[in-house]
């Protein structure tokens, strides 16, 4: 059997999952990671993506954008500002996360502006794989 860790991904309004995961592969803001048992303690900030636990019996897959990720060698524990399941996704959502993320985007700090913009191709990029 393989070796699991716990996950627990809550946003904040409710607990969206809590159980025993092989890997947890996350949207980092600075690039993709998988987190396993033993992964080295780090703490990273989400970007708009699709984050995926995979169980020995289950895979649960949701649309995060953004918030953070602590991950230890026994657990990963996600904070998501908005989180999704994927099966319940509708393009009406994605579509109202996208002019979320363009409001903040226009009241930006000019040093924030890049990050801002990214944030909303990002949204864009996961819309485009929802109606696909």
């Amino acid at each position: 059997m393989a070796a699991t860790l716990q996950f627990d991904l809550v946003s904040p309004e409710k607990r969206l999952a809590s159980f025993q995961a092989v890997e947890v592969q996350i949207p980092g803001a600075d690039g993709d990671m998988t987190a396993m048992e033993g992964h080295a303690p780090t703490i990273t900030t989400l970007r708009p993506g699709i984050l995926k636990a995979i169980g020995a019996d289950k895979t649960l897959a949701f649309a995060v954008t953004g918030g953070f990720a602590e991950i230890t060698a026994a657990g990963v524990s996600v904070l998501a500002e908005q989180a999704v399941a994927v099966d319940d996704l509708s393009g009406t959502m994605l579509d109202q996360m996208i002019d979320q993320a363009r409001s903040l985007a226009d009241m930006a700090l000019p040093e924030d502006k890049d990050a801002a913009e990214k944030l909303v191709q990002d949204m864009m990029v996961l819309r485009h794989h929802e109606a696909h």
